[in-house]
């Protein structure tokens, strides 16, 4: 294990040769540190192997596996569908677990196209009809959360049950790498920062980084670095560029399903959020928790952004529960009509109390 004191004497090129295993044996160090357990490197699956479909010309990756109702899993921004792969097999004892690469991410294509929430949320249900699927529960990490509120408010009709997951949409904070990347420059930036000599910096920065601290990331930074890399695919970036602006400005996310979540009081919904969340503050559970009227809130006190990484049994454990004890939504089109006319609730107001 490298430490502080071995740094000056090792020579470069020893630093650069044990990269590829040194950032494993870092992270595992960086986890204990934040009192987690390491992340457990994904093995391949005969169930859970990526297949590809084509839909309106473009390839869709997804990985599919289990028997049982279909429930959808989506990832995060800058991720894939690997991101499951710890909690893949618990949710496949009991469901057809579809966790697609969403368009510009993973083994997808990567065109010049629409990466807003909306358009998302439109290709999930193309892929789903393509793969014969009518309804589903979805589960949304993140930037996926958005997609999959999307996807309940797009097409009310085929969500049966909702999972949000340190998700994007309820509100405008977020990390301010997000909001820089979101600002002009940034393809430039990117390239500059995921050069080769950048990414042989990093290597060599990595374990020190560990010693000094985290910027802020806490027990997220291994995952940020692990998504860093994924960046030095000009197309990669590309598609994140697109992706974050559709989301995320210079003054912090400008998409928000709060003014809607009155459309979802039918929908059963299950909110989860890591306490030391870095990317997303964990006071928008709480926001989501009240505009999501009859919602559980599960709040994972030692995670960071990535509670099914962090704490997957635990993870699985609280979404197999709850799929297990709600009953599907009953989507009545009139009564959603009705909903949509009548828009939210009147606010209540607080009377002052006689002493003021």
């Amino acid at each position: 294990m490298l430490t502080g004191a071995d740094v000056p004497e090792r020579p470069i090129l020893a630093l650069l040769l044990q990269h590829t295993h040194g950032f494993a044996q870092w992270e595992r160090a960086h986890c204990a540190h934040h009192g987690l357990a390491a992340r457990k490197r994904p093995q391949s699956r005969i169930g859970a192997v990526v297949q590809y479909r084509e839909v309106h010309g473009y390839r869709r990756a997804y990985r599919i596996e289990g028997d049982g109702p279909p429930l959808l899993l989506l990832h995060g921004i800058a991720d894939s569908s690997e991101t499951w792969s710890e909690v893949m097999p618990a949710l496949a004892e009991h469901y057809t677990v579809i966790a697609p690469d969403l368009l510009g991410h993973g083994e997808s294509a990567r065109p010049r196209a629409d990466y807003s929430i909306a358009a998302y949320a439109c290709g999930m249900r193309d892929l789903l009809t393509v793969l014969g699927v009518d309804r589903v529960s979805v589960v949304g990490h993140s930037l996926g959360g958005g997609v999959a509120m999307q996807f309940a408010y797009q097409f009310p009709e085929r969500c049966e049950r909702l999972v949000l997951v340190s998700s994007a949409g309820m509100g405008p904070e977020v990390h301010p790498m997000f909001r820089v990347a979101a600002g002009p420059g940034a393809f430039a930036g990117m390239y500059l920062l995921t050069s080769p000599l950048a990414q042989t910096v990093a290597a060599i920065a990595e374990p020190l980084v560990r010693l000094v601290g985290s910027g802020g990331f806490g027990p997220d930074l291994p995952y940020v670095m692990d998504r860093y890399r994924r960046f030095a695919d000009a197309a990669a970036r590309r598609a994140f560029l697109r992706t974050i602006r559709a989301a995320v400005d210079l003054r912090g996310q400008h998409i928000t399903m709060l003014d809607r979540g009155y459309l979802a009081r039918h929908l059963p919904t299950l909110i989860i959020w890591g306490g030391r969340d870095s990317i997303i503050p964990v006071s928008h559970a709480a926001a989501a928790h009240e505009a999501l009227t009859d919602s559980r809130l599960e709040i994972f006190e030692a995670s960071g952004h990535f509670p099914h990484h962090h704490e997957p049994d635990r993870f699985a454990k609280v979404v197999l529960d709850f799929l297990h004890t709600t009953d599907p939504a009953d989507y009545d089109r009139s009564v959603w009509r009705e909903e949509l006319r009548n828009g939210p609730p009147p606010a209540t107001v607080e009377e002052p109390s006689s002493g003021s």
